[in-house]
């Protein structure tokens, strides 16, 4: 393409700001599969998945008259808050509509860190959508997204004790799930 990030996403603005038809292909064309990769880190039914992006690019489409170019990268992480609380926008909902799924076994007494050596971008996600959502959501939220429990608590209308359990529990299932992964693939 020869354009760099921040050239790019000046353009996508600017045909935006022009009113220019093609301004959400082109859009939709550059970013779709790294936000449906952020999507993805909350949401691991395919259907709920792509309703929920479905729903983000609709608000990124109609609020994008709002947004302020700062530069670069900042319409990637403009977007990718959107993609964000639209997944925990959905995962309260379900929440409201069935309880949380949470293991109700007590929590493992070692801290266990997941290994993921070796493991590629692609598997590391797979294993990631067989947590159950509330463990996912934290894991995501603090570990990537650098939340505190409190705002974690907020946010998905927990205690912050329960963010601190979930995280410490999502560590544990996802070093089990690594672990059992790496064994059977040898």
């Amino acid at each position: 393409m020869g354009h760099s990030t921040a050239d790019r996403e000046e353009k996508i603005v600017s045909l935006f700001r022009q009113g220019d038809a093609l301004a959400m292909d082109v859009l939709y064309a550059d970013y779709a599969p790294y936000l449906t990769g952020v999507c993805a880190r909350y949401i691991s039914d395919d259907d709920t998945l792509k309703d929920v992006l479905q729903e983000s690019f609709i608000k990124i489409f109609t609020q994008m008259g709002t947004f302020e170019y700062r530069g670069q990268g900042s319409l990637r992480a403009w977007m990718s808050r959107i993609v964000v609380n639209e997944s925990l926008q959905s995962l309260r909902r379900q929440k409201r509509d069935q309880a949380m799924m949470l293991d109700t076994d007590p929590p493992d007494t070692a801290d266990e860190e997941p290994n993921t050596a070796e493991l590629s971008r692609e598997e590391m996600g797979m294993l990631l959508r067989k947590l159950p959502d509330g463990y996912r959501a934290v894991l995501n939220l603090y570990v990537i997204e650098g939340w505190s429990h409190q705002e974690i608590a907020r946010q998905l209308g927990i205690k912050p004790d329960s963010s601190a359990s979930q995280l410490h529990r999502a560590k544990t299932m996802m070093a089990r799930l690594i672990r059992n992964y790496k064994t059977n693939k040898l």
